[in-house]
């Protein structure tokens, strides 16, 4: 019985298919153009996402403000509701 360390290269063939060999020869050559090319769009969306929140800072803050309002309302409602449902106990 042996063991193999290394995929048979039929099997590795087969199994990834022409389009499979030809994105792995590929990737070396691609990958510095998705990076120089993706670098600046990324740092543009976090560019403009910074912007946005400075902009909107003060509506997102009442907006959570008006959550947490909403919120403390209906856990008070809950504790009414229960306490209307709940039985008295007869002595």
């Amino acid at each position: 019985m042996s063991v193999k360390l290394l995929p048979d290269l039929g099997d590795l063939v087969e199994g990834l298919g022409v389009t499979g060999i030809v994105g792995i020869i590929l990737v070396p050559v691609f990958l510095p153009l998705i990076g120089s090319v993706g670098r600046p769009i990324a740092k543009a969306m976090v560019k403009n996402g910074i912007l946005f929140y400075e902009k909107n800072k003060a509506a997102l803050t009442e907006l959570g403000e008006t959550w947490e309002d909403i919120i403390t309302e209906a856990r008070s409602e809950v504790g009414e509701q229960r306490m209307k449902s709940a039985k008295p106990m007869d002595t």
